[in-house]
């Protein structure tokens, strides 16, 4: 049950109806922001709450135990506010949203209603919807372990053990003359052999798309450019002469771990693991299907 201060119950018990919802909202590149439902500025706890934006909220859906909480806004899309370029970068995916109850008669008399994150992000011509999941919600996703014939590490975190600010596992590149969303002709990248960078990832230095990042499909080498091929098309326009930074990829399999990168000692899967083809096996003439280790050096 819920328990609220004094001066906030006995604003509820009086039955006037001067209450408004605030948002707080803290992006992921560390910009906070503020929006409320009142017709005017609100401020507090340093904070300026924002009007303007036309912020709508749906029902928050609260379960028991630990069943995440959940709810949706909407809102306009503005230039000084909430852009729809911000959006296509990132900004506000897995943004951390407070939301308060306000009495905006006296904003010191609120309380906390609920604190998440941004879900999902849909957005038009001119507004948009947020779904924010509640703190929960990060409970509900896969740990621990599990047994793979490949590496379960992200190539360059701890437990993999390559450091990628090395200038072997990094490259430089910039945009050049006929690329596409996509497919990008790049200068800079002549020193890698193919494939090198199939799998990476791709962040952005300069230009519209700065800071956003992308992965990379594939990497081919092509004379004196490179060809990086991108899963997803960046968020903005791109422009000649935009510079990225990407680094080396895994496909995470033993013989990769250790002819690439001679970090054998480190890998994270089971290579020797038995397969299941004696499960899955049909008589045949030939063929042997032992249910031995399907690991080829």
């Amino acid at each position: 049950m819920r328990v609220f201060s004094a001066p906030l119950q006995a604003a509820l018990d009086s039955g006037a109806s001067t209450f408004a919802r605030c948002w707080r909202i803290t992006r992921t590149d560390g910009v906070v922001m503020g929006f409320t439902d009142h017709d005017l500025p609100l401020s507090f706890d340093g904070v300026d709450y924002a009007p303007e934006t036309g912020l709508t909220p749906s029902a928050i859906e609260s379960g028991t135990g630990l069943a995440p909480d959940s709810h949706a806004v909407e809102g306009a899309l503005s230039s000084d506010k909430i852009t729809s370029d911000d959006i296509a970068r990132g900004l506000y995916t897995g943004a951390e949203v407070a939301l308060f109850l306000v009495d905006w008669t006296d904003t010191n008399t609120r309380t906390l209603l609920s604190r998440g994150h941004i879900g999902e992000i849909r957005r038009g011509t001119i507004a948009f919807e947020a779904e924010i999941n509640g703190l929960s919600a990060a409970l509900n996703q896969p740990m621990g372990g599990a047994y793979l014939h490949t590496c379960t590490c992200r190539l360059g975190e701890p437990k993999c053990g390559i450091d990628l600010s090395a200038s072997a596992y990094r490259g430089i590149g910039a945009v050049a003359a006929g690329s596409d969303t996509i497919r990008l002709n790049a200068t800079g990248l002549t020193a890698f052999a193919d494939g090198w960078f199939t799998g990476g990832n791709l962040t952005w230095m300069t230009g519209a798309n700065a800071g956003s990042e992308s992965a990379v499909k594939a990497h081919l080498s092509a004379g004196s450019e490179a060809v990086i091929e991108l899963w997803i098309a960046p968020p903005l326009p791109l422009a000649e002469g935009d510079q990225f930074r990407v680094t080396a990829g895994c496909d995470k399999t033993a013989a990769t771990c250790a002819q690439r990168f001679a970090n054998l000692e480190n890998f994270r899967g089971f290579p020797h693991m038995p397969g299941d083809d004696v499960a899955a096996s049909y008589p045949s003439n030939g063929g042997n299907h032992d249910g031995g280790s399907l690991f080829r050096s």
